[in-house]
């Protein structure tokens, strides 16, 4: 048995959700998400919950039924209260700025990097830190390893972009091997 999926999510006094066979669409205050998912598991919305529960006994029945149900669950957490990742970025000459729908690197290569944001995705830079939000985790996740992609922290210095919650381990360098 699953501990996640049998229990129900609990759908907002703000948020819609509706079911049709295995796409499920949520509409909130904050956007609009919708999935398909797999046809292993059923669902179902009664009295402002939703209810996950596999058709069989299979083993991919029974692994995507925890699965399903958190995604559902992530999909009403993202359309009320929206997802945030935050990313920091150190170096000499280093620079970030957000321009429509933008943003706009500077990261010590001969050219400035230019990356357009997807449809649902925000960013805001203040000082040396990026945070990027939307509402479906998955993109901003996506679009926060992107971003990091672009100049990943290196373990000498320190530089490069890098999740605010994340710890470099540092290297000693030549001189400090004695």
């Amino acid at each position: 048995m699953s501990r996640i999926g049998k229990l129900p999510v609990a759908v907002p006094e703000k948020v819609e959700v509706k079911v049709d066979g295995v796409q499920v669409a949520v509409k909130g205050p904050k956007g609009e998400l919708q999935q398909a998912f797999t046809d292993n598991v059923k669902i179902e919305l009664k009295d402002k919950e939703v209810f996950v529960t596999p058709v069989d006994e299979s083993q991919k029945a029974r692994a995507m039924w925890g699965t399903t149900r958190t995604l559902i669950s992530n999909m009403i957490h993202g359309v009320t209260d929206g997802f945030t990742k935050s990313l920091e970025f150190n170096g000499v000459g280093y620079r970030a700025s957000v321009s429509g729908n933008n943003l706009e690197l500077s990261l010590g290569y001969s050219h400035p990097i230019s990356y357009e944001l997807p449809e649902g995705i925000s960013a805001k830079v203040q000082k040396n830190v990026i945070e990027i939000s939307g509402s479906s985790k998955e993109l901003v996740g996506f679009v926060a390893a992107k971003v990091r992609s672009f100049r990943p922290p290196e373990p000498y210095k320190g530089k490069g972009v890098k999740y605010t919650d994340e710890t470099i381990i540092r290297k000693a360098g030549k001189t400090g091997a004695k």
